[in-house]
């Protein structure tokens, strides 16, 4: 299961050599980012039955081509980039923003910030 975040350190992180590394029963998850997935080399190794299957929430181009071979290979889930939905996400969100504003407001630091060296959040 992927669900990292895309850096220089991660994009294309599951290629065709880690890809070899797993076994005839595995099935991809990737929720994180599309571009942490080769994904010439994945339609391969699923068309030579290296791997047993992928469920897809996000891709390299998106949304995904008609034409992308993902979409009628057996064992392959393409979902729409919602594996993030969750009942409650928009309350979440807004209390998140106004909390943040406060913050602002008050010179506080501020919550879930980017750090940008790292290219993703990494502390609350």
């Amino acid at each position: 299961m992927l669900a990292a975040p895309l850096t220089p350190a991660t994009r294309g992180m599951l290629d065709a050599s880690a890809l070899a590394l797993l076994r005839p029963s595995a099935r991809l998850v990737n929720v994180g980012r599309g571009a942490l997935v080769d994904e010439d080399a994945l339609v391969e190794a699923l068309r030579a039955g290296r791997i047993a299957g992928a469920a897809l929430d996000v891709f390299a181009h998106e949304p995904l081509p008609r034409q992308s071979p993902l979409w009628d290979l057996p064992g392959v889930i393409v979902s729409p980039h919602m594996s993030g939905d969750q009942v409650g996400w928009q309350e979440s969100l807004v209390e998140l923003f106004t909390d943040n504003l406060a913050r602002y407001r008050a010179g506080a630091p501020l919550r879930n910030v980017v750090d940008k060296t790292l290219g993703y959040v990494s502390g609350t």
